[in-house]
């Protein structure tokens, strides 16, 4: 028990000299590396004493601390260089309170929030940047994810409702929080990149952001493209940009179906390994190659996230009375529609249904697959009815192995 005790203190000392540290470098007048230790210690103290009866200590503590920050910002005040910031001043209330849960049983909870409070500290003048570098539109994007993920989402019933009881208003739109996260934290990364990067950053985020999207616009692009080489890196981008889509449907996979994911990813494992193999031998012709990343839209505007809920619950509707009224083959002809233009509903309504346990997950892995196949197909014709000759050359070619490898998979599986 003494031993437990001595290792919560050395938690709460631990943290406090991190954030401490932190502040010393900075200069600040109020408090540096020992006045957090002591503070960390204080908390720790007040939560020690607080689990023997006498709780009062932790709101006795909390007031003594804002006495003395109160105290110590009086006479600072008389400094010329006195910053009236409250940074540090919320910083060492945090870290009494992280002293308090060390020794409260919440050890990793206080962890998290020292270590949070150091790096947010830390990164100071790249938060600011980044805030004074957001455009409207960008800050547009971000309150609506924050009205699709915190506002609307707490307010749905989690439970089932209409036919064949598939429909969870809970669950449809959870999908569609994630969906539009990828997509935010893609439009993000876009947006730090600046429009310019290589041939593998470009195809990761065409990828991550709408492989159809960049497949639309790199064979649109190719005909203002003069030299052979410059179309060579369109068809790599495009092709690296469908091969990140078997990593996002993993992903997918996993956060859906977690249970299942053993059976369900080894088919799309195969997948992710033949369009990386394929993908790396074009990428090392062209590494050294700068290119664009395509102008994302916004990817949490409430129209989009509506329109993949209506999309994903139809989807989910076809796939639950597919395998009802026609079996295994009906699952299939419902992928090859639904993944001609959209890989993400059906990914997420048939791992959805095989963590219910209502679909196998060896023929979920199958259907998916399909689905992927389909959506090759598509983007090929886009490139046959936009792209020039000699990218349709190299897209067929890539894609052709693909698709050969594909109904390979489903055949060997």
């Amino acid at each position: 028990m003494v031993a437990e005790a001595f290792i919560d203190f050395a938690i709460a000392l631990g943290l406090g000299l991190l954030v401490g540290l932190q502040r010393q470098r900075d200069d600040v007048l109020i408090a540096g590396i020992r006045t957090f230790a002591l503070t960390a210690l204080l908390g720790a103290t007040c939560g020690t004493l607080a689990a023997e009866g006498s709780s009062w200590l932790i709101g006795a503590g909390l007031l003594a601390l804002s006495g003395l920050l109160i105290a110590a910002n009086v006479v600072a005040s008389r400094r010329p260089d006195y910053d009236p910031g409250l940074t540090t001043e919320l910083a060492l209330l945090v870290i009494f309170q992280v002293g308090v849960l060390a020794t409260s049983g919440q050890r990793t909870l206080a962890v998290v929030l020292g270590a949070s409070t150091a790096l947010l500290l830390h990164l100071r003048t790249r938060l600011h940047n980044l805030a004074r570098g957001l455009s409207e539109i960008d800050m547009r994007a971000i309150m609506q994810f924050v009205v699709v993920a915190l506002v609307v989402l707490p307010l749905l019933p989690d439970r089932r409702f209409g036919p064949a009881g598939v429909l969870n208003p809970y669950q449809i739109w959870w999908m569609v929080v994630l969906i539009t996260g990828i997509g935010l934290a893609s439009y993000v990364a876009s947006k730090l990149l600046g429009g310019q990067a290589g041939a593998l950053a470009g195809g990761l985020l065409g990828g991550l952001i709408s492989s159809t999207a960049t497949t639309i616009s790199y064979a649109r692009r190719s005909r203002e493209l003069a030299h052979p080489r410059d179309t060579a890196l369109a068809g790599l981008v495009i092709m690296l940009a469908s091969t990140v889509v078997f990593g996002r449907v993993l992903v997918l996979v996993a956060m859906i179906s977690p249970t299942h994911f053993r059976t369900l990813a080894p088919p799309l494992a195969a997948m992710l390994a033949l369009t990386t193999g394929i993908s790396a031998s074009l990428w090392w012709r062209h590494r050294d190659q700068a290119t664009s990343i395509p102008a994302p839209t916004n990817p949490t505007e409430l129209k989009i996230a509506l329109g993949f809920a209506a999309v994903y619950a139809v989807v989910l509707l076809a796939v639950s009375y597919g395998r009802q009224f026609f079996g295994d083959r009906g699952l299939y002809a419902v992928a090859l529609l639904s993944g001609l233009t959209d890989m993400d509903a059906i990914t997420l309504s048939t791992a959805t249904l095989v963590q219910r346990d209502e679909l196998d997950g060896s023929i979920g892995g199958r259907v998916i697959v399909v689905a992927s196949l389909a959506n090759f197909v598509f983007k090929g014709a886009i490139v046959a009815f936009w792209g020039t000759t000699a990218l349709r050359r190299l897209v067929f070619l890539t894609f052709g192995l693909t698709l050969a490898g594909g109904l390979g998979v489903l055949v060997l599986w």
